[in-house]
């Protein structure tokens, strides 16, 4: 019953997305993920390939792109995202089998099999919103800034362009 790197790296970056991905439609960056949580670029492209094939995220090709959440927070479990990348939590010897003692059940079974029902349940209850709110409340009810554009990974090109002062003049 070890929740592994894995599953934790999971997560905390399904947490940092939901974090940094709130209201202002540029995608954020698997680099800026990497760079907050000190997880290594190619783990977390890993992580991520699951995380999108099960719906989880959406990602964004091309330059400026990224990763959006692909439902809402609250919708999202923390179970959801451990069993995308998948990790499997059970606290059994046998995995369920009842054949954890020479091919029988053994006379702690009902422990364990119970304990990985609690579990399982507490994990299916707590939505990434839980963890946000839960955030934001130990951080006094603040939520982090969001990072400028080009922190988020966008590209400068994309960026409105500068105006002018008053009485420029184009230079032709």
């Amino acid at each position: 019953m070890r929740l592994t790197t894995k599953g934790r790296f999971a997560v905390t970056a399904m947490m940092d997305l939901a974090l940094h991905d709130r209201k202002i439609g540029d995608p954020v960056s698997l680099m800026s993920i990497c760079e907050r949580q000190n997880i290594s670029i190619s783990y977390m492209e890993q992580l991520f390939s699951r995380l999108r094939r099960h719906g989880l995220i959406s990602s964004v090709r091309g330059p400026g792109g990224g990763y959006h959440l692909a439902r809402p927070m609250p919708k999202i479990s923390v179970i959801d995202i451990i069993y995308a990348v998948d990790e499997h939590l059970d606290a059994t010897l046998c995995g369920g089998g009842e054949n954890c003692h020479n091919q029988t059940r053994c006379i702690t079974h009902d422990l364990w099999y119970a304990l990985n029902q609690q579990m399982l349940n507490y994990l299916r209850s707590v939505s990434l919103g839980d963890l946000v709110a839960q955030y934001a409340n130990r951080q006094g009810g603040v939520l982090p800034p969001l990072a400028s554009p080009a922190r988020r990974g966008r590209n400068f090109r994309n960026a409105a362009p500068k105006r002018k002062p008053e009485g420029a003049r184009d230079a032709a």
